[in-house]
Order: structure tokens, then C-alpha cells, then sequence
């Protein structure tokens, strides 16, 4: 294994925290007078500077070091992951941006409160800040164990705990001062400069291997690496998982998921919404096989010594712990400078989802739970709260998720460690379990007259409980079978809507502005 961290790698290291401290103290003298400035930009964002922060948010430290893991072990049909999302884009862009900006939104669950009434509303709000502090602060803990793994050549829980408070620190940079607007011209920072280190390692590895590109392509085209579509029944990611569950996955996540729609939301009208969520989704998909390119090239690395004149038996392990080729590359092959440049990288990607979801979930316990409260009291006893009240109230919700964040992180670390139940896989999926419901009452509200105040939690809960038993660790460890993600999906969703289309309308109607 390569030593700790060199002269170089902590100067280029030190660089790129000189340059996030220098932005977020300029990004932080953005006015904000209002709730609606903090937590949508007043209206205000560049549609280009969206498009680049959904791009930033879309990925994470999981994804940095989890798309070279695939296309090495497997192939590329993971692209198909991307050829989804850019179909369920197409329906967000179309079918709910412009409800959303109908109604003036300031979060998405506001469309469920002009249709079920206030109560719907409080109640997806709920259900979106229980995942996102399960699935995010899991996506913290990966990013902490990578950057702990680089930086101090251990996982002790003092050296994760600290990359945890780097990471949360960084994000709090940006969230706490300027809201969105700050977080949104901050991943452009992070989406360079992680794409920016991908673009290096790729070079890298290319030049390592010395060969020509057309000897890349016929070894890898010989080993069945280059498959981009899988037409069976049972993969992953084949085409018929691609265009059920995994599409339905991608629309919640890019519209009903408040911590990815949250940037869409800045845009000064529905059109330049949509125009800078089909951009993002243009940019996604070549970053997404940039990644998948980097697996390639390290499978011609340690599966060819033939090519890359190393030979040597890969063990994917640290510690104890399972990790990912990538990483295994970063922590044995890696020159110093290349390093410090792919540490920055990773702290990039996981920078670029803990500072987003610290205004999402501000935003959602702000204007969904506890302003209504607030204005309802203050009507009551005949006082005015003003709105800068709730600018501070906001920026107290930032600081509490970022202590709840960091603490559901550690307590990934111990439990990964001292027991055998899978708390990471189940906190990584809880918020797609959470997407069923929210699909099945959206779709409800959306598209049909039925469902009710009375219905909405129930189609919630049932959309989540029918995914979490059909877990491996569940019910498939009791009638021994195993379905996939997708198919889960798509089962917990169907159970959902159908619980919905059981209540007859309630007569709210959606309002436009």
C-alpha cells in the first residue's frame, strides 16, 4: 500500500479548501430577505448554474467510487440507469414542473396540500425527512470512510469522525449563510472539480497501460465488457427493469424528491425549469460513462498484466472492510499529486449532495411543518411574525440536520462494524422505499380524482412497507427468494396508488396562482 499522503497531495489538498473558503465567503453575502430567497433563490438562478447543480446532486462519493466498481465487474448496461432517467426528466419536465410553478411552490408536497389538503402535505414532508436523514446520512458515512481511508490510511472512529466533520463543515459553508443560491454556484465548484479528477485518472490509467486504443477495445470487447443493453428477464438494470422500476425510481428522485427538485424550483419560470433539468440530464450522461470508463481501463490494469505489466492478486479489502476497486486502485497504484487530486474529487462528490440536502431538508421542515404552525398561533393570539423569523428559523433546521446527518453517519460506522443486520443497505434504500408512496399518491393526485386526506398515509405507509418486506433480509430470508430493486419499485408503488383509488375525492382541487 502507497504511503500517507505526500507534500504534494496535501497542497493540492489545502488548495481546494482555500478556494471553497474564499467562495463560501463570497457566495455568503447573497441577500436574503425572505424564505422564499433562502430556500428557491427568489427565482433568480441561471437555468445553466441549475442544470450544473442537479448534475452535482445526482452524484455522490457512492457514485464516484461505485460506477467504476460496475463497469469492472460487469459491463456498461448501467448506462441504462442514465437512458431512464433521461425518460422520467422528459415526464418531470413536462407533467410536473409546470403544476409546481402553477402553485408557486416553494416544495413539492405543497401540490399535495391543493389536493388533499394541508394535512397530505405535513405528511409526505415527514416521510421525505425520516428517508433523506436515513439515506443521506449513509451516503455521508461512504464518503467519510473513503476520505478517511486516503487521508489517514485507517478507519479508526476518531479519523472517520473527523471526515465527517470536514464534510459537514464544507456544507455548511455554503447552506447556512446564502441558502440554495449559495449551494447551487457551489457545485459548479465541486461538479468541475470532481469531473476534473475523473478526466485526470482517466489519462492516467490510459498512458499506464500502454497500448494502443484499438487493443483496449478488442480485449474488452473479447471479455463481453462493452454490453450496453441486457435484454434478459432477471438483470439488474435490463431494459424491462429500465423502463419500470428504475423509471419510476428516476422520476421520484428527479421530481418528488424534494432535495433534487429544490434546484428546479429557483428557476425564474417552469419553462427555464425545464429547459435546465434536460441539460442537467445531457451533462449526467457523459460523466456517467466517464466513470464507467475509469472501471474499464482498471479491469485492462489488473486483469491484463499482459497490458499493464502488473502482476498481482487483487483482495478488495481495508480493514476488514469491502472496497471498491477504485479505491483499491487509489490506495496501492496511486502517484502522489494524483492523489491529493482524487481526494479533492471525492470530497467533491460528497460535498455536492450533503450541502443540497441540508436546504431540502430545511426547506421541507420550514414551509411545510413549521410555518403553517407558526402563522396559524400567531393568527390565533393576533400577532405578526415576520418573515425574517423564518430566514432564521431555516438556518436553525440547517445546523440541527447537520447534527442529525453527521450522528446517523457515525451510527452507520458502529453498526456496519458490531452487528449482522444490514442497517447500510436498508438506510441507502430507505428513501427509494419511501419514493413508492410518494409515486402512488402523486400519481393519484396527478392523474385521477381519487384519494383523500384519509388515504394519503396509508398509501404512504403501504408503498413503504410492502418494499421493506420484500427485502432479502425479510421476508426473502423467510421464503427464500430474491426480487429485484426495480420489480420492488414497481410493486410498492402499484400498492400505493391502489390504496388511493379506495377513497373517493375529498373536493379539494388544485389552484392555480
Amino acid at each position: 500500500m502507497n504511503s500517507a499522503f505526500s507534500t504534494l497531495d496535501w497542497s493540492i489538498f489545502f488548495a481546494y479548501f482555500l478556494v471553497l473558503t474564499v467562495t463560501s465567503v463570497l457566495l455568503s453575502r447573497v441577500k436574503v430577505k425572505s424564505t422564499r430567497d433562502y430556500f428557491v433563490g427568489g427565482n433568480s438562478v441561471p437555468m445553466f448554474a441549475v442544470a450544473m447543480s442537479v448534475l452535482a446532486t445526482s452524484q455522490s462519493a457512492a457514485t464516484f467510487l461505485g460506477g467504476p466498481e460496475y463497469s469492472y465487474s460487469k459491463d456498461l448496461t448501467f448506462i441504462g440507469f442514465y437512458l431512464s432517467a433521461f425518460l422520467a426528466i422528459i415526464f418531470v419536465a413536462k407533467v410536473l414542473i409546470p403544476r409546481f410553478y402553477a402553485i408557486n411552490a416553494v416544495t413539492v408536497y405543497e401540490l399535495l396540500e391543493k389536493r388533499y389538503g394541508e394535512s397530505a402535505k405535513k405528511q409526505a414532508g415527514v416521510m421525505f425527512l425520516v428517508g433523506r436523514l436515513f439515506a443521506s446520512g449513509a451516503r455521508l458515512y461512504i464518503g467519510a470512510l473513503a476520505i478517511s481511508m486516503i487521508l489517514f490510511l485507517d478507519i479508526t472512529p476518531m479519523h472517520v469522525a473527523i471526515s465527517i466533520a470536514i464534510l459537514m463543515l464544507g456544507a455548511l459553508a455554503y447552506a447556512y449563510f446564502g441558502g440554495v443560491k449559495s449551494v447551487i454556484f457551489s457545485d459548479i465548484i465541486q461538479a468541475i472539480t470532481y469531473i476534473g479528477a475523473g478526466l485526470a485518472v482517466l489519462i492516467y490509467l490510459y498512458v499506464a497501460i500502454n497500448t494502443d486504443f484499438s487493443t483496449v477495445v478488442s480485449t474488452l470487447q473479447a471479455d463481453h465488457k462493452l454490453r450496453v443493453l441486457d435484454w434478459s428477464l432477471s438483470g439488474g438494470f435490463s431494459v424491462w427493469a429500465l423502463l419500470g422500476g428504475w423509471l419510476l425510481l428516476n422520476i421520484a428522485a428527479y421530481g418528488l424528491d424534494q432535495d433534487m427538485t429544490q434546484r428546479a424550483l429557483t428557476c425564474k419560470s417552469d419553462k427555464e425549469a425545464q429547459r435546465s433539468l434536460m441539460m442537467s440530464i445531457y451533462l449526467t450522461i457523459p460523466v456517467a460513462i466517464l466513470f464507467l470508463m475509469i472501471g474499464l481501463l482498471l479491469y485492462l490494469f489488473y486483469q491484463h498484466p499482459e497490458l499493464s505489466g502488473l502482476s498481482t492478486e487483487v483482495v478488495q479489502k481495508f480493514e476488514g472492510e469491502k472496497i471498491t476497486i477504485f479505491m483499491y486502485y487509489i490506495l496501492h497504484e496511486m502517484p502522489e499529486g494524483m492523489r491529493g487530486l482524487v481526494t479533492v474529487g471525492a470530497v467533491a462528490a460528497a460535498l455536492s449532495s450533503s450541502n443540497s440536502v441540508l436546504g431540502a431538508m430545511s426547506s421541507v421542515a420550514i414551509e411545510d411543518l413549521y410555518k403553517p404552525w407558526k402563522q396559524a398561533k400567531s393568527n390565533s393570539d393576533g400577532s405578526n411574525v415576520d418573515e425574517m423569523h423564518f430566514v432564521k428559523a431555516g438556518r436553525n433546521a440547517v445546523l440541527f440536520f447537520a447534527v442529525a446527518l453527521s450522528l446517523m453517519a457515525m451510527l452507520s460506522y458502529y453498526w456496519q462494524r458490531y452487528t449482522e443486520l444490514p442497517l447500510l443497505s436498508f438506510a441507502l434504500g430507505v428513501m427509494a422505499f419511501a419514493y413508492t408512496g410518494l409515486l402512488g399518491v402523486f400519481g393519484a393526485a396527478i392523474f385521477t380524482k381519487r384519494g383523500n386526506a384519509r388515504t394519503v398515509p396509508l398509501a404512504l405507509l403501504g408503498g413503504f412497507m410492502t418494499v421493506l418486506l420484500l427485502q432479502p433480509y425479510v421476508l426473502g430470508a423467510v421464503l427464500d427468494f430474491k426480487l429485484g430493486f426495480a420489480w420492488q419499485i414497481l410493486g410498492g408503488t402499484a400498492v400505493a396508488f391502489v390504496i388511493m383509488m379506495m377513497g373517493k375525492s375529498n373536493g379539494f382541487t388544485e389552484r392555480k396562482r
